[in-house]
């Protein structure tokens, strides 16, 4: 290009072309610059290429038109219109290569720039543009272009500064504002020279212009011009001394040319001077609301910053000041812009060598490490600033960079505020990573001296119990101060080993701490209580291993169980105390309704215990207390329990007794015992006592228990001495309800008080009803109705149980057998019989005859017997039995389960069906125990040939899992309560349709 410049001025006749040729080798110089750099931005380079294009363009057609240098210098409105389109070109590239780099537009930089170009189009218009545009003969075009030339070059001159002013110092920037100036200074020239009519090519004025070629070819071409379209850090026009200067003469310009003027004579450009007047005053106003908001954003930002240090000062860990962080970044951010913000903590060994200084620069997010551009994703620019060294120096460690990703626009405000927080973060992370070395190297001093100094054993034990580690307590308790290589289990006892190697296989395999107690053999061989607890940390680097500890508790147990001892058990008698006894009564209270077993009590007072205690003394009187607690422990079981209550009361705890009988004889041994005097030194002491015996019978509860031997007791001290009374209803206020009743049951039976409620026995699988078992209720005129746990007791002990069953049988059968049924089927009815009414004389023969006087075929009768009809081995009972099997009439064992029956009644007895009782029921959707019961007593029966019916169904999950393990009938609410008679009919009659 600078050949053909020269070449230019050379050839004369050529001219044109050559000139035509220089402007193209500028344009193909900045195409071929865009595709050898790449720039993030080309489209600024592309519109400054296309003004060249024009310019060209422009410059050959005008040389071809003013060929002769005879003739004046025209220039046709087409090639007018051409440059100024190049100049609107080249404004737009030169703002675009301005701004590429800084997406936030310097608003002030861009007033302060207006305010100089009115300043400086003042003074030209003045003295320059208004001279030559007021010219007579001037055509309007030419004097619109008079203004328009001298305008868009002061925009062009400006255009060209602020790039010098805000972009990164390099060679391009050079090349441009060279070029920029070089065309500047020719335009300005070749205003003068055009209106004056003198100009021609191949002048002096054409150097400006190939400085233009020259110096924006050269730019393009040079690597560094990708620098224009990388972002960078805004600068903000701030109000320097020298800007302040240079905005004060250029709004000086209007007042200073006003007063030329006036001092010369009369004013010509009053209304120029009033408008550029009026619009500078607007851009300062402008100016000076711009500071105001900018000062205020600077002090809602140092609030942000402010609180941020105040809660990282308080962070205890990484992630606390990455909450802390995220948190002020958002807050420093406007309300609506999508960002995110990305924490990155290094390794504190990394070196921050990897950044050349602390400061916010602006990157793209593809140019960040692959973790960092996957966290970033869909963003373009981030905002990355190392966090400041931990030491503070340079080329120290990092902790790690705060990367904050949204758009440049506002990334631009925020750099200087994203410095200070991430400093703010690398002193919090700092601060934390010390306190978290200073703390382990004061925890593993303080662990190493416990260690060291505790009396505990602490044991590594590797995978096959062998000891990798032992503390150096362990010389104290085993007298051996290296155990590494022996195997735990040697430790212990040989009987407590199996037990202990379950211990620690139950630790590797459940991986949770658990204390026992094992024996070990200590010093000396011996024995030691030890507390065992273990921690599993074989996934720990450092341990590797499972992690035993043992404390020696021998003699903490030794104590526990004397003073277990004493709280329970009397001192002088080593008898059970009160608390004791009354605890074990709940017990048996308790267990004895579970097991419908018997349990009974004692209470033993010792007659005339005071005359000895007077006469003989209290060491006497202790001596027969003590021969009296030997004397009961002779006459009582092992497992039974005696008491001393207190004084000279003791007491007796009968259980699992086969009756009250059982309970009763055991108060007559108890009387004979203590009938024979006790020896005492020289004297033969009387330890006759009177006995008050209780049993579970007629108890609820322990304490009603402990209320009823006592009044026995005193039933028995007012029978004279050496006496014994059992417990009787009649002493109770409940014996009358109890005698009322019996009453009221009696007039029932005469005037049948009784009716029938029916409840579905329902198939599993579809819910059709295969038969109706008979519940009695009690019509009491005066209570309402009376479920049969109110009244059957009585009725069994008064023996109106019998005719009570016979009412219940008839009743059933009639309305069985008018029940709707299909063809050659129906529901069987299933009526309870008591033991009493089965071991009634004729009691079969009264079924038979009761089932064909109702006309009810027997296979639609089932009888429903109580366990204990299988407890003994009554030949006449079991003969019934059969021949009611043979008649067609079904038999079921009800409340299977709860009785003293086993499993080997249900192949001995003749049955059908086995009733499962409610309880087991009610526990088999939360116990797996209780349903693998279930499970084994359902196949046993259908090997046994037997029908199951489970009792007691209330919800959907147990009938799902009574039909899953292959239970086929049950009953219960979930089905349906029991029904009377009318509602049975309508229930039967629904399944018909």
């Amino acid at each position: 290009m600078v050949l053909i410049g020269a070449l230019y001025y050379a050839i004369a006749p050529i001219q044109v072309w050559l000139w035509a040729v220089l402007g193209v080798s500028g344009i193909l110089a900045i195409e071929l610059g865009i595709r050898r750099n790449r720039p993030r931005r080309a489209r600024p380079w592309h519109l400054l290429a296309l003004a060249l294009c024009l310019f060209v363009i422009g410059d050959a057609a005008s040389a071809l038109i003013n060929r002769d240098s005879a003739t004046p210098y025209h220039v046709p409105l087409l090639i007018d219109l051409c440059y100024l389109a190049m100049f609107v070109l080249m404004s737009m590239g030169l703002m675009g290569l301005a701004s590429s780099g800084s997406a936030v537009r310097d608003r002030a930089g861009l007033l302060d720039a207006l305010t100089l170009i009115l300043g400086a189009g003042l003074v030209a218009w003045v003295l320059v543009i208004e001279p030559r545009f007021t010219t007579p003969g001037l055509s309007p075009f030419d004097q619109i272009t008079t203004v328009a030339y001298p305008l868009a070059d002061l925009v062009l001159l400006a255009m060209v500064v602020r790039i010098v002013v805000v972009s990164r110092w390099s060679v391009p920037v050079v090349l441009l504002a060279v070029g920029g100036a070089g065309m500047f200074v020719s335009d300005m020239l070749h205003l003068f020279a055009r209106l004056d009519g003198f100009w021609h090519i191949g002048g002096q004025l054409d150097v400006g212009w190939m400085l233009l070629y020259w110096g924006w070819g050269m730019a393009a071409l040079h690597p560094q011009m990708v620098w224009l379209t990388e972002p960078r850090k805004l600068q903000p026009a701030e109000l320097t001394g020298r800007r302040l200067v240079v905005l004060g003469l250029s709004s000086l310009a209007p007042p200073a040319v006003l007063l030329v003027e006036a001092l010369r004579g009369p004013v010509d450009n009053g209304e120029v001077i009033a408008a550029l007047t009026v619009a500078m005053f607007a851009l300062v106003l402008i100016r000076l609301v711009d500071a105001m908001r900018s000062h205020r954003q600077a002090l809602l930002r140092e609030r942000m910053l402010r609180e941020a240090g105040a809660e990282l000062v308080g962070s205890t860990d990484a992630g606390q000041v990455t909450d802390a962080v995220r948190k002020a970044a958002t807050g420093l951010l406007p309300p609506d812009a999508d960002h995110r913000v990305v924490l990155a903590t290094g390794r504190p060994d990394e070196p921050a060598a990897t950044v050349p200084d602390s400061s916010a620069v602006l990157c793209h997010v593809v140019d960040l490490p692959a973790s960092a551009a996957r966290e970033l994703a869909g963003f373009d620019v981030a905002l990355s600033c190392p966090l400041a060294p931990a030491d503070g120096v340079p080329g120290g460690r990092r902790m790690g960079t705060l990367l904050v990703a949204a758009e440049e626009n506002v990334l631009r405000t925020l750099q200087g505020s994203i410095e200070v927080l991430a400093l703010q973060a690398a002193l919090a992370l700092s601060r934390i990573t010390a306190n978290e070395e200073i703390n382990r190297r004061d925890s593993e001093a303080y662990f190493r001296a416990l260690v060291h100094n505790t009396a505990d054993v602490i044991m590594i034990v590797e995978a096959g119990n062998e000891i990798r580690y032992s503390s150096p307590s362990a010389m104290a308790m085993f007298g051996r101060d290296r155990l590494e290589g022996t195997d735990l289990l040697d430790l212990v006892i040989p009987e407590e080993r199996e037990r202990s190697a379950a211990y620690l296989r139950r630790a590797r395999c459940e991986r949770r701490g658990e204390t026992t107690d094992w024996t070990v053999c200590g010093v000396g061989n011996r024995r030691l209580q030890v507390e065992v607890s273990s921690r599993d940390l074989r996934d720990d680097p450092t341990v590797g291993g499972l992690v035993v500890t043992l404390r020696d508790v021998t003699q903490r147990r030794r104590l526990e169980r004397e003073l277990t001892h004493r709280a329970f058990h009397d001192s002088l008698t080593s008898l059970a105390n009160r608390a004791l006894f009354v605890d074990r009564v709940t017990l048996a209270v308790d267990r004895a309704r579970r097991n419908s077993s018997i349990a009974g009590v004692l209470f033993i007072d010792l007659d005339d215990f005071k005359d000895v205690n007077d006469t003989l003394g209290h060491p006497v009187g202790d001596q027969l207390l003590a021969e009296v607690a030997e004397r009961l422990r002779g006459v009582l079981r092992p497992h039974d329990t005696a008491a001393r209550l207190g004084g000279d009361e003791f007491a007796a705890l009968i259980e699992d007794a086969a009756d009250t009988a059982a309970i009763e004889r055991v108060a007559e041994r108890v009387v004979r015992a203590l009938a024979l005097p006790v020896p005492v030194g020289d004297h033969l002491v009387p330890a006759e006592a009177s006995v008050g015996v209780a049993t579970t019978r007629h108890a609820d509860d322990g304490d009603e228990l402990l209320r009823h031997a006592d009044l026995a007791l005193y039933a028995a001290k007012g029978a004279g001495k050496g006496q014994w009374r059992r417990y009787q209803p009649a002493l109770h206020e409940a014996l009358i309800e109890r005698l009322q009743l019996r009453a009221d049951l009696d007039r029932a039976v005469a005037e049948q008080e009784f009716s029938l409620r029916y409840q579905p026995v329902v198939g599993l699988d579809g819910r059709r009803t295969v038969g109706l078992e008979a519940l009695v209720r009690w019509e009491h005129p005066a209570r309402g109705t009376l479920s049969p746990d109110e009244f059957i007791g009585v009725a069994e002990e008064s023996g109106l149980i019998v005719p009570i069953g016979t009412q219940v049988v008839r009743q059933a059968l009639a309305e069985a057998a008018l029940w709707p049924t299909r063809v050659g089927t129906g529901p069987y009815v299933s009526i309870n019989v008591s033991a009493r009414q089965f071991r009634t004389p004729g009691v079969v023969a009264d079924l038979l005859r009761e089932l064909d006087e109702a006309g009810l075929p027997p296979h639609r009768l089932m009888l429903e017997i109580v366990e204990t009809l299988l407890l003994h081995d009554e030949e006449e009972v079991w003969a019934d039995l059969a021949e009611l099997r043979e008649a067609g009439v079904r038999v079921a064992i009800d409340d299977f389960g709860t009785g003293y029956s086993s499993l080997s009644y249900l192949r001995q007895v003749s049955l059908d069906v086995v009733k499962l009782d409610k309880s087991f029921v009610g526990a088999i959707e939360t116990s797996p125990q209780q349903r693998a019961l279930v499970e084994g007593i359902v196949r046993l029966a259908a090997t046994l040939g037997l029908e199951v019916i489970a009792e007691g169904i209330e919800t959907e999950q147990q009938r799902e899992i009574l039909h899953d393990i292959g239970c086929p009938f049950g009953q219960g609410y979930l089905f349906s309560k029991p029904l009377p008679a009318p509602d049975t009919t309508a229930w039967l009659l629904s399944e018909l349709k």
